[in-house]
């Protein structure tokens, strides 16, 4: 460099490509999050009827709780780190799918709360009568699954999956085979979402579990793909210099 030559400008792609991989290490984190209060911490609460009836106050429940907090705070960074690119495309779109994960981690935080209470239940049921605790632990797994049901089963098709793989395919910052996954995975796990709260068919079951599939690998695949290879050059470029002419 001359001793009058200015140092040469940051470029800001390398900003987006940051943002890319803190993207796909945030959707990683809400696997890691959101699996173990679901297979492991919340097992003995959500399972046995006669939980709340008395004993300490079960450390599992809490650490499930724990757990679930960082879930909702990696689930929202996703669609904060996520806004400044997407919005060169559609600043609708964008803010829409920052507000699907703000409801669905409404709904998770609403679900966090029923379990915390129904360990404070627990721990002082002292010499209540053992049926009347039974109802009421007895709701609030039943409170604690709707609003996983409605969360996760049906907030997440239409965020994660229509609105997300839309605006992926549209700007083509990842392959379109991976969101193709997306556009598939989210309108089935809507469907299947909805036909859990219709009635038609039960929760966790066969069908439902097969449903997720697309969107499961959806989102663990964009949060690989993201982290290792953060966006697509050559339409980053292309949605940079669209915004800069506009």
């Amino acid at each position: 460099m001359t001793p009058h030559s200015a140092p040469a400008a940051a470029d800001p792609r390398q900003g987006d490509q940051r943002l890319a991989r803190l993207t796909g290490l945030l959707f990683l984190v809400t696997y890691a999050a959101s699996i173990p209060p679901v297979l492991s911490f919340y097992v003995p609460a959500l399972s046995d009827p006669r939980f709340v009836l008395g004993g300490d106050f079960h450390r599992g429940v809490s650490v499930g709780a724990l757990s679930e907090m960082v879930l909702i705070a990696a689930n929202i960074g996703t669609a904060l780190a996520l806004y400044p690119v997407m919005r060169r495309h559609s600043q609708t779109l964008s803010l829409a799918y920052l507000t699907a994960r703000l409801t669905e981690s409404g709904f998770i935080a609403m679900g966090i709360v029923a379990l915390l209470a129904l360990n404070t239940l627990r721990l002082t049921a002292g010499a209540a009568d053992p049926e009347a605790l039974m109802v009421v632990g007895q709701a609030l797994v039943a409170l604690h699954d709707w609003t996983f049901r409605l969360g996760p089963g049906v907030v997440v098709g239409v965020g994660n999956g229509l609105i997300l793989g839309y605006l992926m395919w549209k700007t083509r910052l990842v392959p379109r085979a991976l969101s193709v996954l997306g556009l598939v995975g989210g309108p089935v796990l809507l469907l299947a979402g909805a036909a859990v709260v219709m009635g038609w068919i039960e929760a966790a079951s066969t069908a439902q579990i097969i449903a997720t599939v697309p969107e499961f690998f959806w989102e663990l695949l964009l949060g690989l793909w993201l982290l290792l290879k953060g966006f697509d050059r050559r339409p980053l470029a292309a949605l940079a210099k669209a915004t800069d002419q506009g």
